[in-house]
């Protein structure tokens, strides 16, 4: 039985980062960009209004001067093509290139207008109200690779010029549900089964993260039953088991993964829930058998299959990220293995759910969080500190 943090080096050198892959900019948002995006003009291009008003020689404010002819008009994507000199005014538009001979806008507000002449009105005059060029970005500016693309990101490609980022191929992950006593949602079971249910969350998990799940029909407890969906994996970046990885007479995972060619990493590992988790390759395939309980199918999808994701779209290999927080009650002692205990955070105190039992998914949905405990804690006192993964 290994560590926590053993078996995530193990998980992590079964994966390498996947090839890249070009998308338009309207399938980019949630990606993880491959390749860094390189601005080829600057923004804006040319100094440009940022208020509706005229269009003026700043320096005529400094002389004193207080009229000026209105000469002609610049609108967005209108340039107003001649050379505007003291005492002279162009009407301008907010986004209008500013004309030559000129460097500084007085807003609409502050001018009357009367037969094609403005007077200034108001005082002072101190803001330019000119966006220069280049002040949002210059040419061979850059948005760097790895990242996980946003909205935001989105824009800032679009001004850059880049309708077609690279972006790391989604990890093509089939998932393989395990057990005599499972039924489809949807089904009736009989009154000795349940409902496949991780299947289902691991899926809604995986895709959150990046990734693009398969969901193959449910093996039942029979080597030839295994065999027969393990050969409908195809072409796969990764193979989840759930279910069929521990010790009972049942459990035929390994087994029939063995015959397709496993080669085991390793099995067992020191947390609760969690312990009979199982890793290694099928055929060149990065494969990771989860127990079957639906808790620990889930924590262990937090802990090892988002962070073995990341890696593979291009992200640092790297545990999922911890905060501390208070915690609002005392805790005992910590057993062997290190415990990832469901948890609400409430104004920043972790409060740790009564009912832990790693068959109880109500209790992980209404929970934002996973507490963690090292092997052989401590007793906590109330408001001592201790960390937590957020869900």
């Amino acid at each position: 039985m290994i560590s926590v943090n053993k078996a995530l080096e193990h998980i992590f050198e079964l994966a390498k980062q996947l090839e890249a892959e070009q998308v338009s900019l309207k399938d980019a948002s949630g990606r993880i960009l491959a390749r860094s995006i390189i601005a080829n003009r600057d923004q804006p291009p040319f100094s440009a209004s940022a208020m509706d008003g005229y269009a003026i020689c700043g320096e005529d404010l400094d002389k004193g001067i207080k009229k000026w002819t209105v000469i002609g008009e610049a609108g967005a994507g209108h340039r107003f093509g001649e050379n505007v000199t003291s005492g002279e005014a162009t009407r301008i538009f907010t986004g209008a290139p500013m004309p030559k001979g000129t460097n500084q806008v007085i807003i609409q507000e502050n001018v009357e207008l009367k037969n094609h002449s403005i007077t200034l009105c108001q005082q002072p005059n101190l803001k330019k109200y000119v966006r220069l060029a280049g002040s949002d970005f210059t040419s061979g500016s850059t948005l760097n690779s790895p990242r996980h693309l946003t909205p935001r990101d989105i824009a800032l490609m679009a001004a850059m010029n880049s309708p077609m980022p690279w972006v790391t191929k989604k990890p093509e992950i089939v998932i393989i549900g395990t057990g005599d006593e499972l039924v489809q949602p949807g089904e009736q079971p009989n009154e000795n089964q349940i409902i496949a249910s991780n299947t289902y969350g691991l899926a809604a998990m995986l895709k959150a993260a990046g990734a693009s799940p398969r969901l193959l029909p449910i093996a039942r407890d029979r080597l030839t039953s295994l065999e027969q969906v393990f050969s409908l994996i195809g072409a796969a970046d990764t193979v989840v088991t759930v279910g069929g990885a521990s010790v009972g007479d049942y459990d035929l995972v390994s087994q029939a993964a063995s015959n397709f060619g496993m080669t085991q990493s390793f099995y067992k590992v020191a947390m609760r829930p969690g312990k009979p988790l199982m890793a290694g390759f099928l055929k060149g395939i990065p494969i990771i058998g989860l127990p079957g309980n639906p808790v620990s199918a889930m924590v262990c999808g937090e802990v090892f299959l988002i962070p073995l994701i990341q890696k593979m779209l291009g992200l640092p290999a790297s545990p999922r990220l911890r905060k501390t927080g208070p915690i609002g009650h005392n805790l005992p002692h910590n057993g062997s293995r290190e415990h990832y205990m469901r948890a609400k955070v409430k104004n920043g105190v972790v409060f740790i759910e009564d009912q832990q039992d790693s068959s109880l998914l109500s209790i992980l949905a209404t929970s934002d969080a996973l507490a963690v405990r090292p092997k052989n804690a401590e007793p906590l006192q109330k408001g001592s500190n201790i960390e937590y993964i957020p869900l």
